[in-house]
């Protein structure tokens, strides 16, 4: 369970960068900042659904904390990887963790509580739970 559940938020990462560059490159200009970042947030939230609804079945039938403890390890391995990504781009930690802030209109926050979320959600979904 651990192998698949760590495969299916692999197939998240390449859909966050692609979002990632239509919020720069699409929303950003037609937007602003304003409206981009939550838009942004709000569609990386709808793809994370899609993966989670499409691919959590393929798991297996769990009880409830199986899919909250694949939860917290998909904001485990997110949060790394999104820290690692960003030092390795010459952040500091301090700009890394601006995107925390959703006052500033970056809902990477509650997209980080929806991953945590998302494969209970699917597993209820799906009425595998």
């Amino acid at each position: 369970m651990l192998k698949k559940s760590m495969l299916i938020w692999l197939s998240i990462i390449p859909l966050a960068i692609l979002n990632g560059g239509l919020r720069e490159n699409v929303l950003l200009p037609l937007l602003g900042a304003q409206w981009a970042q939550p838009l942004s947030g709000l569609i990386l939230c709808l793809l994370i659904c899609a993966v989670s609804v499409l691919f959590i079945p393929k798991i297996g039938k769990g009880e409830a904390k199986t899919y909250w403890k694949i939860g917290l390890l998909w904001v485990f391995l997110t949060f790394a990887f999104e820290s690692t990504f960003g030092l390795a781009r010459g952040n500091s930690l301090c700009e890394i963790m601006k995107a925390y802030n959703i006052t500033s209109g970056n809902l990477w926050l509650v997209v980080l509580i929806f991953i945590g979320i998302a494969p209970y959600l699917a597993a209820k979904i799906r009425r595998i739970l």
